[in-house]
């Protein structure tokens, strides 16, 4: 049960863009711009299967054209994991499914990436959106080095540093929006998505690439990982084993009335919540190690996975410290028990989650 995420990240911010054809320091952009240096390391650690290191940099610029529109380019990101040590039970797993082995290989993942973000809270409106756009492409410059060498595009097994590198484009889409009917009362919404498509050299996203449901920010009557892809579910002796509840196909959605219960409470505020939380991932491709895992519009609406619940915040305005009680409504696999409320035992259904800031 000891599963754990540890990362770490250096970054160096400038207040302009640093390019190659600028050389003086005067910014040519007449709207704030910046430039980002990043560094990164990140340990992932899943009880009793294995350990994994993730590490890289990048380099990332941003300007805002108008106060509600922001853009992000990362020309350069280069991250490498590395699947550091596996236990004799993970590589059984991995022997009956190949694509989870493929997934958590070692292997560079050179990409580029474009993020537009709309955003006009600032105007303190009844009504408030946030609504964020990302595209990522990953392994097809390093893939047309190679072609202007003589290789196909699309040949398979070519390398970076000795080491294989990911293909993929990957595209997400978030939108939240608030409605502010006073300070004390709030209602918000969220609705997600994404799509990840590897292809060429790496046929299998990298697993710290594709998506997940579940946990404190998420669909919290679950734990993170532990729903999908689809309407699969792990064998009962693998109750722990999410390392392979990962999918290309990612929607979900929440909904959250927010309420004021102590405006004065030890220094802070002490806020209520009610939420409703929906959603899953699947596969784009079909697995035969993870039957019922991939996209299909048949039984659609039952392999949405649905919780409800409710939850109390204690907000200092420069921190807010959140607990939240989920209740299973649906999951998306046969339990065994009929009608749409599957779930066999109330307390099986139950997940409790800490967590400092807002889900969104």
């Amino acid at each position: 049960m000891n599963s754990y995420e540890l990362g770490a990240a250096l970054s160096l911010e400038f207040p302009r863009l640093i390019l190659p054809w600028i050389k003086n320091r005067v910014d040519p952009f007449r709207f704030p711009s910046n430039t980002n240096f990043k560094v990164y390391a990140e340990q992932i650690n899943r009880a009793r299967y294995f350990k994994m290191l993730s590490f890289g940099g990048a380099v990332s610029y941003s300007f805002q054209p108008k106060r509600s529109m922001k853009h992000s380019v990362t020309p350069l990101n280069l991250a490498f994991n590395t699947l550091q040590n596996s236990t004799e039970e993970f590589n059984q797993i991995a022997a009956q499914n190949p694509m989870l082995f493929y997934s958590l290989s070692d292997q560079f993942i050179p990409s580029q990436s474009y993020t537009l973000t709309y955003d006009n809270s600032y105007r303190k409106r009844r009504n408030r959106l946030w609504w964020e756009n990302s595209i990522t492409s990953a392994g097809n410059v390093t893939s047309l080095i190679y072609a202007a060498f003589g290789q196909k595009f699309s040949k398979k097994d070519k390398k970076l540093l000795g080491t294989p590198f990911a293909q993929f484009l990957k595209y997400s889409s978030e939108v939240r929006n608030t409605i502010w009917f006073n300070d004390m009362h709030q209602l918000a919404f969220r609705a997600m998505g994404g799509i990840i498509w590897a292809y060429g050299n790496k046929t299998i996203a990298p697993y710290t690439e594709q998506f997940y449901v579940g946990g404190a920010n998420s669909i919290r009557a679950f734990t993170i990982r532990s729903i999908g892809p689809g309407r699969y579910r792990p064998s009962e002796d693998n109750t722990y084993s999410y390392v392979d509840q990962t999918g290309d196909i990612k929607l979900e959605a929440n909904m959250e009335y927010r309420f004021r219960l102590f405006s004065n409470f030890a220094g802070g505020s002490l806020n209520g919540a009610i939420f409703l939380d929906a959603g899953n991932v699947w596969l784009l491709r079909e697995d035969p190690a993870r039957p019922g895992a991939e996209f299909t519009f048949n039984r659609f609406f039952d392999s949405i996975a649905l919780g409800t619940g409710a939850g109390i915040r204690y907000d200092l305005d420069f921190l807010v410290l959140r607990l939240d009680l989920g209740i299973a409504l649906h999951v998306p696999y046969d339990t065994g028990k009929q009608g749409y409320y599957n779930i066999p035992r109330f307390k099986d259904g139950m997940g409790l989650h800490f967590a400092i800031g807002y889900p969104f």
